[in-house]
C-alpha cells in the first residue's frame, strides 16, 4: 500500500510547470472599492437602508412601526419559530422524563448521604452536647 504513494505517482507531480499557480493572476486591482467588504463579522463600509418591497427607500412614516405592530410581529415570529421545532413523540417524552427523574433521585441520594456523613463527622469532632 505504501508503494501506491511513491514520489512521481501523484497526478500533481505529472503536470507541467507552466500550469503552476500564477500568483500575479489574483491582485488587489480586481477588488471594486465601491462594494462593501465583509470583514468576518458584521462590519461593512456603509449601513444598509430600510427598503420597501419594491426596492425604494422607505419613507420615515413607513419605517416606524407602532407598539401594537411590533407586538403582532413578535407573535408572528414566535409562531414561525415554534413551527420549526421538532417536537418529541410521546414515547420519547416519557423516556426523557424517566431519565431526568432517575438522575435527580440519584443526585438527591448522593447529596443526602454526604450531608448525613458530614453532620455525623462534625458531631464526632466537636462532640455531642446532649
Amino acid at each position: 500500500m505504501a508503494e501506491r504513494y511513491r514520489r512521481g505517482d501523484d497526478a500533481a507531480d505529472d503536470r507541467p510547470e507552466d500550469e503552476a499557480f500564477d500568483e500575479t493572476s489574483a491582485t488587489d486591482d480586481d477588488v471594486d472599492d465601491d462594494e462593501p467588504v465583509a470583514r468576518g463579522g458584521t462590519a461593512t463600509r456603509s449601513k444598509a437602508k430600510a427598503e420597501s418591497a419594491d426596492g425604494r427607500p422607505k419613507a420615515r412614516s413607513e419605517a416606524r412601526v407602532g407598539f401594537f405592530g411590533r407586538i403582532i410581529r413578535f407573535i408572528r415570529e414566535v409562531v414561525a419559530e415554534l413551527r420549526k421545532v421538532i417536537w418529541p413523540t410521546r414515547k420519547e417524552l416519557l423516556t426523557y422524563t424517566a431519565v431526568v427523574v432517575v438522575f435527580i433521585a440519584v443526585m438527591l441520594t448522593i447529596v443526602a448521604g454526604l450531608d448525613f456523613a458530614f453532620a455525623k463527622g462534625v458531631l464526632w469532632v466537636f462532640g455531642n452536647p446532649s
